[in-house]
């Protein structure tokens, strides 16, 4: 798959764990988002390795936020919440069966190796790894296109990373505005910054979102952010680490219909004003007589005035007017012609 500038925005439904490890949730989530009609849902491929042995004893995860907890060790839940690369295979068949695109995030060769063995669409490199030069080397060589997620990099490191995917001789890349804080404040976003990663690096840019609510994905789409990926649950109030941050079915359908609508609505940038001919006519204002006028008067500001419709002589035709002389007797409010006067040639 590959993704450019101007296309309709790609919605991506970030599953991630919010399936909290079971697969019957993991299937109606996806049968949820091909019936909103997301083009996509996408899971984690981490296993317990994904963190040294210091933070599970550290227990460090658990004291983040809402997910401190007492009945849970950090292992016990990452075990819990993790995806077997059997299980991928499962979710991916169902996908294949509900008719929507399926991916994971990869943190490791052997699960960048289980992607493809699935025929993953594109490989979303996380934040975490955006300075991960041996993963992002891996990825790249698989020549599928790489989701480059930005979160905490400097323009430096994206540019570092940017330059590694590139040197493997992949130049399918799309480039992920995110901030790495669950949830960050709207003056923390900054979506500027995806025109300035646009037009910094020339590839499409996306827009992977934390924030709460839709309203800054819908403007990412206004932005023109070719992929939109936005943590996706079927209910806030459920047990796990990404459910408050996430949207809710309802919310999902309203960005499926914003890419749509927002894509049509953005058009071109050539001017090519869509109105009826007729109707421009019936809206704007002709030059017409204040009052009457005698032969042989010259006319000045106070003797015409402007009115609908336009059939006429438009408005900005008055300094023609001002100054030269009637050639015959017109009658107030009449919508009046170059011709009926004597033009000056000064």
């Amino acid at each position: 798959m590959r993704f450019q500038n101007g296309q309709k925005t790609y919605v991506i439904a970030e599953i991630g764990a919010n399936h909290n490890g079971d697969m019957n949730l993991a299937r109606q989530m996806i049968t949820q988002a091909k019936t909103i009609g997301c083009d996509c849902v996408k899971f984690q491929s981490w296993d317990t390795s994904i963190f040294s042995k210091q933070v599970y004893e550290n227990n460090f995860f658990l004291n983040d936020d809402y997910r401190a907890r007492n009945d849970y060790s950090l292992e016990e839940i990452v075990k819990e919440f993790s995806v077997t690369p059997s299980e991928l295979r499962e979710l991916k068949s169902y996908c294949d069966d509900q008719g929507i695109d399926f991916s994971s995030t990869p943190f490791e060769h052997s699960q960048i190796d289980n992607l493809i063995s699935l025929n993953v669409p594109f490989i979303k490199i996380a934040s975490m790894d955006l300075n991960n030069d041996y993963l992002l080397r891996y990825a790249a060589n698989t020549g599928k296109s790489i989701l480059l997620s930005t979160g905490f990099a400097t323009l430096e490191e994206i540019d570092h990373a940017v330059s590694t995917i590139e040197n493997t001789g992949n130049r399918n890349i799309v480039i992920l505005h995110c901030v790495s804080i669950y949830p960050p404040n709207d003056d923390q976003v900054n979506l500027n910054n995806i025109d300035m990663l646009r037009q910094t690096f020339g590839y499409p840019v996306g827009f992977s979102d934390h924030t709460l609510g839709i309203e800054v994905s819908l403007a990412a789409m206004a932005k023109g952010a070719v992929i939109l990926e936005k943590h996706y649950t079927l209910d806030n109030d459920m047990f796990g680490w990404d459910h408050k941050i996430s949207a809710e079915p309802d919310e999902m359908a309203t960005l499926v219909r914003g890419a749509e609508r927002i894509f049509n609505a953005l058009g071109s940038t050539r001017r090519l004003p869509p109105e009826d001919p007729g109707r421009k006519s019936e809206y704007r204002r002709s030059i017409v007589s204040a009052r009457d006028i005698k032969k042989g008067e010259v006319i000045g500001q106070t003797d015409i005035t402007y009115r609908r419709p336009g059939t006429g002589l438009v408005p900005n035709a008055d300094t023609l007017l001002i100054g030269s002389k009637a050639r015959n007797n017109i009658k107030a409010d009449t919508i009046l012609k170059l011709s009926e006067f004597e033009v000056s040639d000064q």
